[in-house]
């Protein structure tokens, strides 16, 4: 093909300058054919038949535009109504935005902040890291059946659900082995690694049936694992006890935050029973503040413990109910 400038007088291709083309095979009886065409035409013809996507050259394996930079990244959708299928992306130091065909602000990611708009009823969906925020915390979203409220709908008392006991737990009768109070159910006991805050406060609620002969002792702990958070020391019953109704009420509250020796709970509790034949309550109160062994930097599991005095078959208590709350 020869190509043959026509005009201007100027040394340099003008977009509109007039080219000439001769194919020299034979066409039409062994006669050559001129073609005119702009310098617009050729690149569009290149460009079409030449010119390979970017999809076309990460295939072939060509990595050289991975890293090329990009003031705005458009993204089309070839099957949209013509000008609306599109939409562009931009970066702005330490944030990426989101714009539509029109310019307007979708949302964008920054380094501390999520946020993503609703043109049509000006509503702005917003993540935002805590004001004061601690190192190497992790904030996590419920990811069962959960809803996330509007702020305005939370109260200024934050109380919500950590556990609840779906069956009773294991008659604890005639051992003086510590065992629980606790049976399985909804939700979680442990408190990962890290976890708490300063001000983190609890309330866990128990009730059930017990029995015992006549001035019997037991005895109730509260435990972070291993960890004795409060612990209510030998009590005696001084009277025979025939299925009467218990509660218990354990409240605590996060001081300080660190290792053993350095975080601090301070946990409270009162154990009561009503009587069966006269509907007198008895019971015992006790709490304890624990800074030299209690530690949020570790993995900690609530339970409650009871342990017998003695192995009187007489002796007998079980849970039928556990809820655990976390009230700030």
């Amino acid at each position: 093909m020869a190509i043959i400038y026509s005009y201007p007088r100027v040394t340099t291709l003008n977009n509109s300058d007039l080219l000439i083309a001769t194919r020299f095979e034979n066409e039409d009886n062994g006669t050559a054919r001129n073609i005119t065409f702009t310098a617009d035409a050729l690149l569009d013809y290149v460009s079409s038949n030449y010119a390979p996507t970017l999809n076309q050259v990460l295939t072939a394996g060509n990595v050289s535009l991975l890293d090329a930079s990009i003031g705005s990244l458009y993204l089309y959708n070839p099957h949209a109504p013509s000008g609306n299928g599109y939409v562009s992306i931009t970066g702005d130091k330490n944030r990426i935005n989101f714009f539509d065909n029109e310019g307007v602000d979708l949302g964008y990611i920054a380094q501390d902040t999520l946020r993503l708009d609703d043109l049509s009823t000006a509503f702005s969906f917003q993540i935002k890291k805590p004001s004061v925020l601690t190192n190497n915390r992790t904030a996590t979203f419920q990811d069962a059946s959960g809803t996330v409220a509007y702020l305005s709908d939370i109260p200024e008392t934050i109380n919500y659900g950590l556990f609840a006991q779906t069956g009773n737990s294991t008659i604890i009768t005639g051992t003086t082995a510590e065992s629980t109070l606790i049976n399985g159910g909804e939700g979680s006991l442990i408190i990962p690694a890290n976890s708490f805050n300063v001000g983190d406060s609890f309330k866990a609620v128990f009730g059930g049936v017990m029995n015992a002969a006549n001035n019997q002792t037991i005895r109730i702990r509260v435990k972070a694992g291993s960890v004795v958070l409060l612990d209510s020391g030998v009590q005696t019953l001084t009277n025979s006890i025939i299925s009467d109704i218990w509660s218990l009420n354990v409240d605590f509250t996060i001081r300080q935050l660190g290792a053993a020796g350095v975080a601090s709970i301070v946990t409270l509790a009162t154990f009561h029973y009503t009587k069966t034949n006269n509907a007198t309550v008895e019971g015992f109160a006790f709490n304890n503040i624990n800074n030299t062994t209690f530690d949020t930097t570790v993995s900690n599991t609530l339970d409650v413990t009871v342990q017998w005095g003695s192995t009187n078959a007489s002796n007998s208590i079980y849970s039928d109910i556990f809820i655990l709350n976390k009230i700030y």
